[in-house]
């Protein structure tokens, strides 16, 4: 029983905490459609799934659906468990950003791709924020080098956090991923503003409520907490 509770939503302020996890993913799907469009960057893992796109032929949302599987296996050796909200982040982001890519124009003009590529940066602190702050788990890839971090405790963040973007960047790029003016955007503005938002939309965990504490933990493990909100 204790194995299938980290999947299974529970503990205090339970519908917002729901309604504010897939509100905030769906919200990221739509943020990576807006930087999609500017066509000025995007960050590490989006080069990736858009390298793997345009190579395959696949649809950028279903290869940040796909990709999310296999980086999702590799926690079995680290020993992480996923949580409600690593699988609904599995799912959900995918789907959004597909739907959002269809309905959305280019940006076109250099001052529209400007706007697309702020508002989509802006969008994804919030979305950030909000699916961190219903404490939930972390995405497959958050929780990728959480649990690096977690197994290896020696291990610097920064270095196993640069590491592996460093790595997916490259590959994605090779694969004729978009880098740009908007990859050293979003490095440097996705910190502070999900740091802005996180008090915003922070749900907090009841004292007296044990399942919330360790969604808690789970969501944004001490010794990281930092690197997730910078």
């Amino acid at each position: 029983m204790s194995r299938l509770s980290n999947l299974v939503p529970a503990g205090a302020r339970l519908p917002r905490r729901v309604t504010q996890l897939f509100a905030g993913l769906v919200l990221y799907g739509i943020s990576m459609a807006f930087m999609v469009e500017s066509d000025l960057g995007l960050n590490p893992w989006d080069v990736f799934h858009q390298g793997v796109s345009k190579a395959t032929g696949i649809s950028f949302g279903w290869v940040v659906l796909l990709t999310g599987i296999p980086v999702l296996l590799v926690w079995i050796p680290l020993r992480q468990r996923p949580g409600f909200g690593t699988i609904a982040n599995l799912v959900v982001i995918g789907f959004a950003a597909d739907g959002a890519l269809a309905v959305l124009a280019p940006g076109g003009s250099m001052a529209m791709r400007i706007t697309y590529l702020v508002v989509g940066i802006a969008l994804n602190g919030v979305a950030t924020a909000m699916y961190i702050g219903a404490r939930f788990g972390p995405g497959p890839r958050d929780g990728l080098m959480t649990g690096i971090v977690n197994r290896w405790p020696r291990l610097s963040i920064r270095v196993v956090r640069t590491s592996i973007e460093v790595l997916v960047l490259g590959v994605g790029v090779l694969l004729g991923g978009t880098i740009g003016f908007g990859t050293v955007a979003y490095a440097l503005g996705i910190g502070p503003l999900v740091q802005l938002f996180m008090p915003v939309f922070a749900v907090p965990a009841a004292a007296d409520d044990p399942a919330v504490a360790t969604e808690a933990a789970q969501a944004v493990p001490p010794q990281v907490a930092p690197a997730v909100v910078a």
